[in-house]
């Protein structure tokens, strides 16, 4: 995923603690290390600085409970400066260099593709906290971010019961996550018994801001006598002059609602709102959700950074989820050695902060809550729809040929693709 929308709030002290954390002494005996691989420069610092700033208050509530057996943890933290290739190498430093026994971090589903060959070559440990477009399951890889049924499907459904939606436009940007997700749906609306000429689909470039014509193009679309809706993976900040330009041609929430994958609190702290006021977002977690859990954590997290209007979001409580849920699979496993952790964490529960416990899938995958939220004037969201419980993420779409007949299984079947027909597991 790709979150680039200009906000304000990284405060000196958190860069502070996290230079004072990383570069703590302690006796190699006495400490584990904890790699941490966000990007704290370039496009994507402006979402991912806020990821490392909760791993680094994650780590040190740890340590101030005694660590973990009986062990004080060190955070280890690089910056692969939103440089695809970079995050490669610098997850190869973390391991090989730094010999951490665990990595948080990547961002966009292209850093992620990066760094998965050395993770496996090296047999460490990364936990990813991005929603994204599912079609994968690797040993060595824990997806605690949203799969496409635990986002996507879930907001489709959504605003075909609610607003009696009968034609889509799946609008993104042009790379992975988008178009795979977009297959996905449009495979999945097909099902439904949508037509190929109420399924309109549109990519633009990262950091598109010429919209007048497109938002033309939707408007036409949406004047066919059949109730219209955006379904939006646009990234970036492309999504600025996108929702102007709606309004700008006098299209509203009322009017065209859209839904968004990747417009969360983070991406509204510090921008003019009055344009997104009524459009939708679908995410596992809200700021604005009332559970004693989250009341808690968010207290915590201004304190931690000294900044009352720090916000939280999706991707940091799937780091929340990711961490609790690596402690107690090193605690189970009685190691911090990759391979026991990784035989452990299948089975795992952890608290999330909407007033559920996620479990660890054998698919590598967590079950989620999924909410819609209304964009509010103030840059928060009002939770208009959830699941009754916690939705299993699945690694595999079943609306795609390539992928309905797989499974990922690392327990039994010891396998990311095991062909169900074929009763082989693929390479």
């Amino acid at each position: 995923m790709f979150n680039i929308f200009k906000k304000l709030g990284v405060t000196a002290g958190a860069a502070a603690l996290a230079v004072s954390i990383s570069a703590a002494p302690a006796a190699a005996q006495e400490t584990v290390k904890v790699g941490i691989l966000h990007s704290l420069s370039g496009t994507m610092a402006i979402s991912e600085t806020t990821l490392k700033d909760v791993m680094l208050m994650l780590i040190d509530e740890q340590n101030k409970k005694g660590g973990v057996l009986g062990k004080k943890l060190e955070a280890v933290v690089v910056d692969p400066a939103s440089n695809w290739p970079l995050f490669a190498e610098k997850a190869r430093e973390l391991i090989v260099k730094d010999k951490v026994s665990v990595v948080f971090g990547c961002w966009t589903s292209v850093s992620r593709k990066s760094v998965l060959p050395v993770f496996k070559e090296l047999n460490s440990i990364l936990f990813y906290p991005v929603q994204y477009e599912g079609e994968e399951s690797e040993k060595n890889v824990f997806y605690t971010g949203a799969a496409p049924n635990q986002q996507a499907i879930p907001a489709v459904d959504y605003l075909a019961k609610e607003y009696k939606i009968q034609r889509w436009v799946l609008a993104g940007t042009d790379y992975v996550y988008p178009r795979t997700t977009n297959k996905i749906l449009e495979a999945y609306l097909k099902s439904k018994g949508v037509k190929d000429e109420d399924i309109m689909i549109n990519y633009t470039p990262f950091g598109h801001s010429d919209w007048q014509t497109i938002v033309a193009s939707i408007k036409k679309f949406g004047t066919g006598g059949k109730k219209t809706a955006v379904v939006s993976t646009i990234n970036g900040d492309a999504n600025v002059p996108f929702y102007k330009e709606l309004a700008n041609q006098g299209v509203s929430a009322k009017d065209i609602p859209v839904v968004a994958f990747s417009v969360g609190e983070e991406e509204l702290a510090g921008i003019d709102t009055k344009n997104l006021v009524g459009h939708l977002a679908a995410w596992n977690y809200f700021q604005s959700i009332d559970t004693p859990e989250n009341k808690a954590f968010i207290e915590k997290w201004k304190a931690f950074t000294k900044n009352p209007k720090r916000v939280s979001n999706d991707p940091m409580e799937a780091h929340v989820i990711g961490f609790a849920m690596w402690v107690k699979a090193v605690e189970k496993a009685g190691s911090f050695e990759p391979t026991k952790v990784i035989e452990a964490l299948p089975g795992i529960k952890a608290k999330n902060l909407t007033g559920g416990e996620s479990e660890m899938l054998a698919n590598h995958h967590i079950t989620k809550p999924v909410f819609i939220g209304e964009i509010r004037a103030d840059g928060q969201f009002d939770v208009v729809w959830k699941t009754d419980g916690l939705v299993p993420g699945a690694a595999w779409s079943p609306y795609l040929e390539g992928s309905k007949d797989l499974v990922a299984d690392w327990v039994k079947l010891k396998c990311g693709n095991y062909n169900t027909k074929t009763n082989k597991c693929g390479s």
